[in-house]
């Protein structure tokens, strides 16, 4: 009750001092905001974007619906996850679900749109949830040729793109300026790495491993550094290995699944 009297007090203090010709408008502006603490994390928006679905949590607490408690500067305080918060205040903005690449938290958030008492968000992270969990049980190819062509080098295709990502971020261009004219070393999709105009004994084409910065210039080192990898993300050799090529390395064409 205490907290509710110093708010008020607060709002006439306010109001007094934009009652001037000048800052009415200010003033104005200034009453349709709102602030919330959300576990600790601070959101100012516009009350029309709390009250856009009636008979929600926050439209209640808006319009007085619903008793909130006020944290030491007079704000809203809801004890749940301020960092999800966020989505669920980017849904009320856009009216949509939009989630950064990777998000994984769904049943989670599915439990902030419950919370919140948002059916629409509920539904639209329960449908994502539910696509991710086909995706998952879809099986994954991964292949790695090597045409010994110059224009044609070294390719890694994969149906998931995140491996695809996790290949890029293993290996970064450090001397790309030095490729004296020759195209881009490598080029990339959602699905594929090509290296193409590899050159092996050009200087300067050099590619560094990000983790033990070692210097590598050969596609049959980039093919075991995308083996290894393949490897320790579960992947599965398919691929019936002819020992006359000497090693897995040395392979035309190399057959994995997930």
């Amino acid at each position: 009750m205490e907290r509710k009297i110093n708010r008020r007090e607060k709002e006439k203090d306010y109001e007094g001092k934009h009652n001037s010709p000048e800052g009415t408008d200010q003033g104005k502006s200034c009453k349709t905001l709102t602030t919330l603490n959300v576990g600790g994390y601070l959101y100012i928006t516009q009350k029309q974007t709390l009250t856009k679905y009636p008979d929600t949590f926050l439209e209640g607490i808006v319009n007085g619906k619903i008793l909130c408690p006020l944290d030491a500067d007079g704000h809203y305080f809801i004890d749940r996850d301020g960092l999800l918060f966020r989505h669920v205040l980017n849904f009320l903005r856009n009216g949509e679900l939009l989630l950064p690449e990777g998000f994984r938290e769904n049943q989670l958030l599915a439990q902030e749109a419950e919370f919140f008492q948002l059916k629409g968000l509920a539904e639209e992270v329960k449908s994502r949830w539910e696509k991710e969990q086909l995706t998952s049980r879809e099986t994954t190819f991964l292949e790695i040729t090597d045409n010994h062509d110059r224009s044609q080098g070294l390719r890694i295709f994969c149906n998931a793109p995140d491996f695809i990502t996790k290949i890029k971020s293993r290996i970064v261009l450090v001397s790309k300026s030095r490729l004296d004219g020759f195209p881009e070393e490598f080029s990339i999709s959602s699905n594929i790495i090509q290296f193409k105009y590899f050159i092996k004994s050009e200087n300067g084409t050099r590619l560094v491993l990000k983790e033990d910065n070692t210097f590598v210039c050969t596609l049959e080192t980039l093919k075991f550094e995308a083996i290894m990898m393949a490897l320790k993300c579960g992947f599965r050799l398919l691929t019936s290995l002819d020992c006359s090529k000497g090693s897995i390395v040395h392979s035309d064409a190399l057959h994995f699944i997930k």
